[in-house]
């Protein structure tokens, strides 16, 4: 991974943590960690993705067009970065 893909990454999970009001996990965030679920570890619902998608919406003009792309882009770190590539606009 080169440096604008970290830094890109660093950016989308700190818009996510800001738009689901959390600080992340003691030992970090890492790219493949689940979101959802009990192996998250964020504990964040439903309120919580509908907040990121449309953060995501505004910042990177990215729309989720059902709930199936949303759950897609929002299981992971990774999963958003590459939804977010494939998705925006040039």
């Amino acid at each position: 991974m080169n440096d604008t893909d970290k830094a890109y990454r660093a950016e989308l999970k700190a818009c996510m943590l800001a738009c689901a009001d959390k600080v992340g996990p003691a030992d970090g965030l890492v790219d493949d960690m689940p979101w959802f679920g009990p192996e998250s570890g964020l504990d964040l619902d439903s309120l919580d993705a509908l907040q990121i998608s449309v953060a995501i919406q505004k910042k990177y003009r990215v729309r989720m067009p059902d709930s199936n792309d949303t759950r897609r882009a929002l299981v992971s770190l990774g999963a958003l970065a590459d939804y977010l590539r494939i998705q925006q606009p040039a």
